[in-house]
């Protein structure tokens, strides 16, 4: 749908082409994509009632545990449910308003960017835990805890205020077509009329601010965390110390290899369709395997959801 005006036509809705090539694996796409939703779903919401519930994992790494949760079920729910209806066919599935495109790259990048300081939190919450763990109750006290959650979701929160405000300020003219399943950034800077190197230096900038900014912290603390195991002379002492590293260090990983290629890399490479597996990757993949990572890697959390998992199949009987 567009708006006339006596010059130029004005979009008003966006049509997200999704995965147009696979029109006759659809079902499968659909079936294979919800399946990752609900388990995603489940997942995080096992591991929130389990830290919620469970009085032994009552501290400051599972405080943030619980927010990264509640982010993935929130970061995941943005893009999949509009994506899965496209897939099936539903009536309007595909198409999405002006607003209702701007509020979506809105949530989505704000919640991609306080992952980003969550992570760089707990980094810091190991570095502290291992490195000066006589002060840990000092400096990662509950106070500190709040207060540092409480500004990953702020910063997380104003990263997308100017990048929004610049694309709000952009033109669209026709054609309406976004080739992606989600509204993100570079699909829609391609339909603008306008011009948009202000706006690809500005998305550059931010994207290059927060990775850069976190991941700074993330591997100042993994630097001292490594200095100060090589000097514990017992091996059982060193690998008990990174064994509570393990599973963050995975997830880091797996969500700042993909954005670092994502969001920090030459328009030139770009591939529309590579771009779109990647997208999945670290909107869809990486939320569903992080519980998984944190259950199976941690002794903690593993232990704690086989005691929930115990008690529910005891008062079943």
């Amino acid at each position: 749908m567009q708006s006339h005006t006596p010059n130029w036509t004005q979009v008003t809705e966006f049509v997200l082409v999704g995965f147009a090539g696979v029109h006759e694996a659809r079902l499968l796409f659909f079936t294979f994509f919800l399946t990752m939703y609900l388990l995603t779903l489940v997942e995080n919401l096992a591991i929130i009632l389990v830290m919620c519930l469970d009085h032994r994992l009552r501290r400051p790494m599972y405080f943030f545990l619980t927010h990264l949760s509640c982010l993935e079920i929130w970061y995941t729910s943005v893009t999949v449910p509009k994506m899965l209806a496209g897939l099936i066919g539903v009536d309007g599935g595909k198409n999405i308003s002006y607003a209702g495109c701007l509020s979506q790259l809105f949530v989505f990048t704000f919640l991609g960017a306080t992952e980003c300081f969550l992570l760089a939190a707990m980094a810091y919450d190991r570095y502290v835990a291992i490195c000066m763990p006589l002060r840990y109750g000092a400096l990662v006290s509950w106070g500190t805890c709040i207060r540092l959650a409480a500004a990953c979701w702020l910063v997380g929160f104003l990263t997308p205020v100017l990048p929004i405000y610049l694309m709000s300020q952009l033109t669209f003219c026709g054609p309406n077509v976004v080739d992606h399943f989600f509204c993100d950034a570079s699909p829609l800077l391609a339909l603008s009329c306008s011009d948009v190197t202000l706006k690809e230096t500005i998305d550059f900038l931010v994207s290059l601010a927060v990775l850069l900014a976190s991941s700074v912290v993330i591997a100042v603390s993994y630097g001292n965390i490594f200095w100060t195991l090589l000097h514990i002379r017992s091996a059982a002492e060193r690998r008990k110390a990174f064994s509570t590293c393990v599973a963050h260090l995975a997830v880091v990983s797996l969500f700042y290899g993909t954005l670092f290629f994502m969001y920090v890399r030459t328009k030139v490479a770009s591939s529309i369709n590579f771009n779109k597996m990647v997208s999945v990757f670290y909107s869809i993949v990486t939320p569903m395997l992080n519980p998984l990572i944190y259950s199976l890697r941690n002794k903690e959390v593993k232990g704690a959801l086989d005691r929930a998992f115990s008690l529910v199949s005891w008062r079943g009987q």
